[in-house]
């Protein structure tokens, strides 16, 4: 599991950083001066952008300056029709999926070409943007629709009656993702909205995918996890549906027209993944290429 005390700064961290009052800082995110991401109401700031930000900002240092070249890979949080594709497409873009935070903080630092998100800001109940917009308001990229998922509780087949919401889950051995994922972002905001204190709850070892959560229910490991539909089809599981959640892929807009991505692209646009999308149930990808937000 990452360490987000060495990957990402609190408010008071970055106040004393660069020594000034934690107000101070609140004006400058809001003003979207820094780099930061607001998650479940909690503002969080990547230490790599910030150290970025601040060598642009230093003395001689180049407050212009561009956005690095990214390495083809593409970051962020995994998806199990994503994955298929990349490798079945034939793209020359690897994987590096280490959850939707840490996906943007590699993406800024241009650690690849594209990243996975799909985080939930309950105060505009809207996917994605509220974390985009702040930091990449500027910058030449664009958010674009992958696919509408189905998330909720995978248990044993035959258990779904014992289940109904996230309020069921404490004292139950809970298997979770990293603390750096959206869909763990996520299940922290339901336990706060249903009143459930995390703490109740057993956790489990975290699942670095969704199939790694999916079998940890299979071989008994936990009773139940937060999941996508189609890993508990393909698992035979019980599946419990709690939200309609967007994937998005945010691309850098110059390697947009480099042939990997177009590659990826175009296969996004086959019967064939059309066809596996179908087959893994629970996405919906009549919106896939919608533009949800173009930085400067």
């Amino acid at each position: 599991m990452p360490d987000l005390s060495r990957e990402f700064l609190t408010t008071r961290e970055l106040a004393e950083l660069l020594h000034i009052k934690e107000r101070k800082v609140y004006d400058l995110a809001s003003a979207g001066e820094v780099p930061c991401s607001r998650v479940t109401g909690k503002l969080l700031f990547p230490r790599r952008e910030i150290e970025a930000w601040l060598a642009r900002h230093s003395s001689g240092g180049d407050a212009a300056a561009p956005r690095p070249q990214p390495a083809k890979v593409v970051l962020g949080s995994q998806d199990p029709l994503l994955s298929w594709a990349l490798g079945a497409s034939g793209a020359d873009l690897a994987t590096l999926a280490e959850g939707s935070l840490d996906g943007l903080a590699r993406f800024a630092a241009g650690e690849g070409v594209a990243t996975g998100l799909h985080i939930y800001a309950p105060e505009a109940d809207s996917w994605n943007v509220a974390a985009v917009r702040p930091r990449f308001e500027l910058e030449p990229v664009a958010l674009v629709e992958f696919a509408w998922r189905e998330r909720g509780l995978i248990v044993a087949a035959g258990n779904e009656g014992d289940f109904e919401t996230v309020a069921a889950l404490p004292g139950l051995r809970v298997v979770p993702r990293q603390e750096a994922t959206g869909s763990q972002a996520l299940l922290r905001h339901m336990l706060r909205r249903a009143g459930v204190d995390p703490d109740r709850i057993d956790w489990m070892e975290a699942a670095r995918t969704e199939s790694e959560l999916g079998i940890a229910i299979l071989e008994g490991k936990a009773d139940v996890g937060f999941g996508l539909r189609t890993i508990a089809s393909q698992l035979r599981l019980g599946f419990v549906p709690l939200v309609r959640e967007r994937f998005d892929l945010l691309v850098d807009r110059r390697s947009w027209f480099e042939p990997p991505l177009q590659q990826l692209f175009e296969f996004f646009r086959s019967d064939s993944f059309r066809a596996r999308a179908r087959e893994l149930g629970g996405y919906d990808i009549s919106g896939l290429g919608t533009v949800h937000f173009n930085g400067a």
